[in-house]
């Protein structure tokens, strides 16, 4: 009977250890963009909140951005990933780049984490508005990214067509490489600001941010009301005197819907009880707030997130 006991106690012992790894040892993948874009350095700042605050091993990848993280969660390649709203948007509906595939509902909102600026970069002196792109050679994105379509409802507020310029499909790095060499006259780019690829070409070349406002942003907002003006502050970039009116949209963070409530409370609470501390790793974490992170978004919320908030008072939907 004595030997029973002990080992039933040693079962017990054994199944309990077990439990605990399995809690303390998840892995997660976090989907992010290029290694110039703000996606990469940011998430690499959350995966290490997230990893020594709620014990979640999460590892960050560079990827194609936001059509490629969702694509990867329905997959099953990634566990989270940060995308842009209106693409996030685009997936949940089954329209504009997921038109053809169809609708993406495998993952929820983890929360909105900051303003990705539209912004137009050139080297080019005789562009002062959208309007002077007409027949110029500028980089829009790849085909059916977030960029691609930021560009395409810019131009077409403006009243040109994706005809009337002289398309180029770049990466962030590749737009930047390509305006240094001469090949190409304006790029579309959008990332928090600073943005690391801006920042080094106006660091080390005669760059600047042409303005996205007045009329074409009011045209813009009315017709894709997921749009917002945004200043970037002047001596954000090398040679930025004056603030800069642009357009937005929002970075946020999702995560695959199978992942456990526990788990997603966890990491929720990793981020937004901590962001003074990622403030100082990354001036994106300045605007990081339970306002911002809960309103804009067009696709439900994970129930892990939707715990948290609920306990600061913000109830978010789930369905």
């Amino acid at each position: 009977m004595k030997k029973l006991v002990s080992i039933l106690v040693v079962l017990a012992m054994t199944f309990a250890l077990v439990a605990c790894g399995s809690s303390a040892s998840t892995k997660l993948t976090m989907g992010t963009g290029g290694t110039s874009g703000t996606y990469y350095g940011y998430g690499g700042v959350l995966g290490q909140y997230i990893k020594n605050k709620a014990g979640i091993d999460v590892t960050v990848v560079s990827t194609d951005g936001s059509k490629a993280n969702i694509q990867g969660i329905d997959a099953g390649d990634y566990q989270l990933g940060t995308v842009q709203s209106d693409v996030m948007a685009y997936a949940w509906e089954g329209t504009r780049s997921f038109a053809e595939d169809g609708a993406v509902d495998t993952f929820r909102v983890v929360a909105g984490l900051y303003a990705e600026a539209v912004q137009l970069i050139t080297m080019d002196p005789e562009i002062k508005t959208v309007a002077d792109l007409a027949g110029k050679s500028v980089s829009i994105g790849a085909p059916g990214s977030g960029v691609y379509f930021n560009a395409i409802d810019v131009l077409t507020a403006a009243g040109l067509t994706e005809d009337d310029i002289q398309a180029q499909y770049q990466s962030f790095a590749d737009s930047t490489d390509a305006l240094k060499d001469g090949k190409i006259d304006a790029a579309f780019i959008v990332a928090g600001a600073p943005t690391p690829a801006i920042t080094e070409l106006c660091t080390t070349n005669d760059a600047y941010l042409v303005p996205i406002d007045g009329e074409i942003a009011e045209t813009l907002m009315a017709s894709c009301p997921f749009y917002t003006t945004y200043n970037i502050p002047a001596g954000t970039y090398e040679g930025q005197t004056e603030d800069v009116t642009t357009v937005t949209v929002k970075a946020t963070l999702i995560v695959d819907e199978k992942v456990s409530e526990e788990d997603v409370y966890k990491l929720t609470a990793a981020i937004f009880d901590n962001i003074d501390a990622i403030t100082a790793e990354n001036a994106k974490g300045a605007e990081l707030s339970i306002e911002n992170a809960t309103s804009g978004m067009t696709a439900p919320f994970h129930a892990g997130a939707a715990k948290y908030f609920a306990e600061k008072g913000v109830n978010v939907a789930t369905e």
